[in-house]
């Protein structure tokens, strides 16, 4: 287990989409404010503040837990600094320095590790799972609320400006990244589960949740139009049952009891858009009934919106975008189809790590404890 320079390339390329979806999100909602459009400026906002006081409260969290098992105090600037909204930026700047240091010079040493190099890498390794872990809960949180509204724009008005364009395909990067880069970061910091190696399977994984996900979406959005009460208590019932299935499923992933409470509530809403096993178990059989009801549920929405267009919609679109959900459902599931029945990591064959000198490596952490596909 060792932290790569290829590894630390993906951790700036990873910052950079961060601060890039933030900044397009900022400029999308001024654009609103400027057009008179108060409700989607307002909207945005609060998808953006609802993501990141969630993230910044699970990284402060995970700062304290840290803290407390390495027999340190905790510091008041790590509590100002996540209520200045600075935790993921504190957590890059450590991440960044402590892998630039292990990548660039440990790396170029010795492929014969001692056990401090060891224990060296699996720090920078565990780090970047707890960002890559808090990315993955903005994105959903965040970034997926946010697309869901800019399609909605778009399709409302039949035309959009070049910074609707541009949060549309960051929302899409951001969402495509942080999902492959949890799986990949995941698994890599637990040694008992297998790598997910190979080009193949990675691009595999991605286009399955895309386009599962895009296609969801834009079913959501065609029911908006359709009627916006409707959608919302469909949503809201979704992450309801998506809270039920974490309570039934007894999550462990936080020490206290309000953290994991929140969690769940977290895990739910990630439910609404793409199904996680979040056990670490075989799930086959909830998985298919998740997919299932996907399906059952995207048919039955372009049937109504078939029998009863509404007026404010654009007819010149529902061609094309009836198309385009069909399309992407129908190879979301082959690639979900191929990644499983292919490709997918065997987990019922424990990795044994090699032997080392010293202590055994390590794979008591709260990272087992989290969602695993």
């Amino acid at each position: 287990m060792r932290y790569t320079k290829l590894n630390f390339m993906m951790s700036v390329l990873g910052i950079i989409i961060y601060i890039t979806d933030l900044i397009v999100d900022i400029w999308v909602s001024v654009r609103f404010f400027r057009e008179g459009q108060y409700v989607f400026s307002v909207l945005t906002v609060s998808f953006m503040l609802f993501g990141t006081l969630v993230v910044q409260c699970f990284s402060y969290s995970w700062f304290k837990a840290d803290l407390k098992k390495a027999g340190q105090e905790s510091q008041h600037c790590f509590l100002l600094l996540h209520c200045l909204q600075g935790g993921i930026f504190t957590r890059y700047w450590f991440t960044l320095k402590k892998g630039y240091h292990v990548a660039f010079k440990y790396s170029s040493k010795t492929d014969n590790f001692i056990e401090e190099q060891i224990d060296l890498h699996k720090e920078v390794i565990d780090r970047v799972t707890d960002l890559s872990m808090l990315r993955l809960f903005e994105t959903y949180l965040e970034g997926c609320p946010q697309l869901v509204l800019q399609l909605y724009t778009f399709l409302e008005h039949g035309q959009a400006n070049f910074s609707q364009y541009a949060a549309i395909m960051v929302s899409c990067c951001a969402i495509s990244w942080s999902t492959v880069d949890y799986q990949v970061a995941l698994r890599k910091s637990l040694p008992d589960k297998n790598l997910l190696n190979g080009l193949c399977p990675k691009l595999t994984y991605l286009f399955y949740k895309l386009f599962t996900i895009l296609s969801w979406m834009l079913s959501v959005v065609l029911l908006l139009f359709l009627n916006i009460k409707i959608a919302l208590f469909l949503l809201l019932l979704l992450w309801f049952f998506g809270i039920s299935w974490a309570f039934k499923n007894q999550t462990q992933f936080c020490a206290s009891i309000s953290m994991e409470l929140l969690y769940r509530v977290v895990v739910g809403f990630i439910l609404i858009f793409t199904f996680f096993n979040i056990k670490g178990r075989n799930t086959k059989c909830p998985m298919s009934c998740y997919y299932i009801v996907r399906i059952l549920a995207t048919l039955g929405i372009l049937i109504v919106f078939w029998v009863c267009p509404p007026s404010i919609f654009n007819s010149d679109y529902f061609i094309p975008i009836s198309i385009i959900i069909a399309l992407t459902l129908f190879l979301g599931i082959i690639f979900l189809i191929v990644y499983y029945g292919a490709l997918h990591p065997n987990r019922g064959e424990e990795a044994k790590p090699d032997e080392i000198d010293g202590k055994p490596v390590q794979i008591d952490c709260r990272m087992k404890y989290f969602l695993m596909e």
